[in-house]
């Protein structure tokens, strides 16, 4: 008889400084599970190394951070995971700073290495258009109006995943965003707790009305949940959720490539500015603090329109 696999022991705790900084992202800074996920990890790495090198971490210098990521990095892990890395331990150090805790931050001043700078993923705006007008006649009524609701506004409005499932059904003093309707007007909390409001386009508003009028077949009775998009179950919806959802109706509409909530994003990004050609509005829509962040679609921009010129131009035909 086969004995069962041992169970994989449990993550030793995180000092209590790193516990109350984790703490102070979550409810102070607000920030997305998913990056309090890579913070928790990365704080995690940094106690590995210290504790690997026999020395505190209030006394870690800038020698022993730069000898890890070169280390690291000849592990193959790649240069966007590293400065996410030492982007958390720098936060993590600065704040130690605030606290009194450290003299000196080891990893102010030091860089991840270079590597090459991907576009985001973003679909045609065929395929796009095909996805948000895609419905399952054969589906579940309730499920199916819940899904159509989220494509559209993912794409209509280019939310982060973490901003679609913190929208509630109406304001209120814990509500991380919401809806206006009448406004056609999305209120959300992005990243840094930026507040920002984005229009809501028409086959979006109409999406979100038709799951309202059957969202309350998943509550139960009595229930006051005021989340916008919930489960069967009657909770507020994960980002997972989200993910897996989306995943399974672009590959049921069809779409060329796996899709996720963030390449509706960057569809809508590249999408808005490919027709307006207005970066500094599609900063404000996206909410970025820097339009540095927004300018990488500009790129995709020029790859349309160099796709554009391939076809149409004679002299850019090949023979």
């Amino acid at each position: 008889m086969d004995r069962p696999a041992p169970e994989p022991p449990a993550p030793v705790p995180l000092p209590l400084t790193q516990q109350r900084y984790l703490e102070h992202l979550r409810v102070e800074r607000r920030l997305a599970l998913r990056t309090l996920v890579l913070y928790e990890q990365a704080l995690r790495r940094l106690c590995q190394l210290a504790d690997e090198a026999g020395v505190a971490l209030e006394r870690v210098s800038v020698q022993q951070v730069r000898r890890w990521v070169a280390r690291l990095h000849g592990q193959d892990l790649s240069p966007r995971s590293l400065a996410l890395m030492m982007s958390a331990w720098r936060s993590w150090y600065r704040w130690m700073g605030r606290q009194g805790l450290v003299e000196l931050n080891p990893v102010d001043g030091l860089r991840a290495p270079k590597g090459s700078k991907l576009l985001p993923k973003a679909l045609a705006v065929d395929d796009a258009v095909q996805l948000a007008s895609y419905r399952d006649e054969s589906a579940d009524p309730v499920r199916e109006a819940c899904d159509t609701a989220l494509v559209e506004l993912l794409y209509s409005c280019g939310l982060r995943v973490g901003e679609l499932v913190g929208l509630d059904v109406v304001p209120g003093a814990s509500a991380r965003g919401w809806l206006d309707l009448d406004g056609a007007e999305a209120h959300v909390l992005g990243k840094g707790s930026k507040q920002r409001i984005v229009p809501i386009g028409s086959a979006a508003l109409a999406a979100v009305r038709g799951w309202l009028l059957c969202r309350g077949e998943w509550l139960a009775a009595g229930s006051t949940e005021t989340a916008l998009f919930i489960g069967p179950r009657g909770g507020r919806m994960g980002a997972t959720q989200v993910r897996q959802r989306l995943g399974r109706r672009a590959l049921a509409a069809g779409s060329p490539s796996h899709v996720h909530p963030h390449m509706l994003r960057h569809s809508f990004a590249s999408h808005v500015l490919q027709s307006s050609g207005d970066l500094r509005a599609v900063q404000d829509l996206l909410g970025h603090a820097n339009i540095s962040t927004t300018q990488v679609y500009t790129k995709l921009d020029f790859q349309h329109l160099a796709k554009v010129y391939d076809a149409a131009h004679p002299r850019a035909r090949k023979r």
